[in-house]
């Protein structure tokens, strides 16, 4: 058994300071307040530093050079790999647009990884953003591998997931949206409204119609007007909706942030990083699928100034949220972990601090950067105190 000791243990309802956690056979099976009992093979004493579930990020396309959207499987685990080290302990594989077969082959390889458990579990499945997206909201995807709302298309891609598409995000205005919506639902996978210019009240019948899910919240959609609350209005006053936020300053202001927790509170804010390869590198030039991206003072934009993407680690996002936007830190790591996890059919098994689950931990300093991070108790980065 590993012991935790004196930290500042991040449960949902309170901050356990100083607080332990006991680990064995890769599950959590104790949590309390002041000093952990006798029995322990191993105490560490991390001496006042934070303990938070490892983080869940249902939205990433890269980091550290390697991007999602290829057939390398090593490219793909390298990215993993360097957000895992920033207390990334699950995360869905995210596609960009890029031409059908080219995804599928994506799809295939990383439904591969997820079969043959080469990434220690710590890719829960794949993600679709693209092809079925609105060109006036395309963002960074590539405009001539953009697709009609097609359901043999959907078709192809899910048959080459074998089961391991977890989302798509679609734009349900287009003809034929609402078809490939309730197509995407039919085959048990989570239906997301996003890259759209949807009308607040065709935003509503896609939640209504199943879509639970707004990708990356205010940004590549119609704009909030309070006389057309557009998709960002239909998804915070939907109970039923989860709001991906992409918290590092750049793509959300820190009150549009704070609007949005106060509507759907953390239960329903799933903090994501929309990571490109240009996260954890200098600056420099990228590929985002087949679009470059150039990366400058931490923003990633197109040539003509568009947003595309971000450098955003979790940890980063947890840290804006608490250090900026003045999120109580057990509201950030409901948003960063317990959310998401609930969202993936997942929190049986991780995304808290509770005992039965999954030992998968953040260890961050008192800044909130990461010291160690282990996953399903194995320490996969960083030393132990």
């Amino acid at each position: 058994m590993i012991v935790l000791a004196n930290g500042r243990v991040v449960t949902r309802r309170r901050v356990l300071e100083p607080g332990w956690v006991s680990i064995a056979n890769e599950r959590i099976v104790g949590v309390g307040a002041g000093d952990p009992p006798p029995g322990g093979d191993r105490v560490h004493d991390l001496d006042g530093r934070n303990v938070l579930p490892g983080f869940v990020d249902v939205h990433m396309h890269g980091g550290g050079g390697a991007q999602i959207t290829t057939d390398d499987p090593d490219e793909i685990l390298r990215a993993v790999a360097f957000h895992r080290r920033h207390g990334t302990t699950r995360t869905l594989a995210s596609l960009v647009t890029d031409q059908l077969d080219r995804m599928a082959a994506s799809v295939r390889t990383i439904a591969g990884l997820i079969r043959d458990d080469a990434a220690s579990g710590s890719i829960v499945g794949v993600h679709l953003e693209g092809p079925f997206l609105n060109p006036a909201k395309r963002g960074s995807h590539h405009s001539e591998y953009l697709l009609s709302p097609d359901v043999t298309a959907l078709r192809h891609l899910l048959a080459a997931g074998a089961g391991t598409v977890r989302v798509v995000t679609l734009a349900p205005e287009l003809p034929g949206g609402m078809d490939l919506l309730r197509e995407t639902v039919s085959a048990g996978v989570i239906a997301a409204v996003g890259h759209t210019e949807a009308t607040f009240d065709q935003a509503r019948d896609a939640f209504a119609g199943g879509a639970t899910l707004a990708t990356h919240l205010f940004n590549a959609m119609r704009h909030f007007h309070h006389r057309d609350p557009g998709p960002a209005g239909a998804a915070l006053a939907n109970d039923a909706v989860t709001c991906e936020l992409i918290n590092d300053g750049f793509h959300v202001h820190e009150d549009a942030v704070r609007i949005a927790l106060a509507a759907a509170g953390p239960d329903r804010i799933a903090l994501v990083t929309d990571a490109t390869p240009a996260a954890g590198m200098v600056d420099g030039d990228f590929h985002l699928g087949p679009v470059p991206v150039f990366a400058r003072e931490g923003k990633v934009t197109l040539t003509d100034g568009t947003i595309a993407g971000s450098t955003l680690t979790m940890d980063a996002a947890v840290r804006h949220a608490v250090r900026h936007v003045g999120v109580p830190i057990t509201d950030a790591a409901v948003a960063a972990s317990t959310t998401p996890a609930a969202l993936l059919g997942v929190a049986d098994r991780t995304g808290s601090i509770q005992p039965g689950k999954d030992a998968d931990l953040a260890i961050l300093s008192a800044d909130l950067r990461t010291e160690a991070v282990i996953a399903r108790g194995a320490l996969v980065h960083g030393v132990l105190p």
